[in-house]
């Protein structure tokens, strides 16, 4: 089954790759970044040189054994290992290709691939640190972004809540306002003393009026013997 990587996990098997290779004693190793355009199903090509036929299959195993070890990465095919002058290994993102000296001035891919970009494995490494270096940061920035959003999300439903519990808490309790209310209806008599003196001063005036008849039978006339 053919699996393909991300560009950066793809940038981070070349560069293992790359070193493996060194360490191995390949001569002029080189990375090309293949142009898209131009590129088909990889985007790097890794080659590098060996002096005789035992140190390309050494390189060759060291490559294959260290992406296994380390990444858990099988090639997808290796061709060329019997006679030892160009060992491919096709990790489908990227082509290692292990030559002999003479047969890669002969083949010189790196001029059949005149629109791919060369990098040493000092220059790729640097490139791949400054790319790492980027994700780090980016993705450190992004909690923090979401977080900022997150509070002001919450700030804003805290506010849109506030309204709707306090005409929720006075839906409730209707009855509290009804105290003062009641509170004044008592307070109302208290005022009425006041008036009730005037309402007193009524029986007097009947009084008056009942003692009329008395003067008038003083007014009548003697009877004469």
């Amino acid at each position: 089954m053919v699996t393909h990587h991300s560009h950066q996990q793809t940038r981070i098997l070349v560069q293992a790759a790359a070193a493996a290779c060194e360490d191995k004693k390949g001569e002029d190793t080189r990375i090309l970044e293949l142009d898209p355009a131009d590129s088909g199903l990889s985007d790097f090509f890794l080659v590098t040189s060996a002096t005789n036929d035992r140190q390309a299959v050494a390189i060759a195993d060291e490559i294959e054994m260290r992406l296994k070890k380390d990444h858990g990465v099988m090639p997808n095919s290796v061709e060329g290992r019997r006679n030892a002058e160009w060992i491919l290994l096709d990790y489908v993102d990227f082509v290692a290709h292990v030559f002999l000296a003479e047969r890669r001035a002969f083949y010189d891919i790196e001029r059949l691939r005149k629109s791919a970009r060369p990098l040493s494995p000092a220059e790729f490494e640097t490139e791949l640190k400054h790319a790492l270096a980027d994700k780090t940061r980016e993705a450190r920035s992004k909690p923090a972004a979401s977080s900022k959003a997150k509070s002001a999300g919450k700030s804003v439903a805290k506010s849109a809540k506030s309204p709707a519990r306090s005409a929720s808490r006075a839906a409730k309790n209707p009855a509290k306002k009804k105290p003062a209310a009641k509170s004044a209806a008592k307070k109302a008599p208290a005022k009425s003393p006041a008036s009730k003196p005037a309402v007193k001063k009524s029986p007097a005036r009947k009084a008056a009026v009942k003692k009329a008849p008395v003067k008038k039978s003083a007014a009548k006339p003697r009877r004469t013997r």
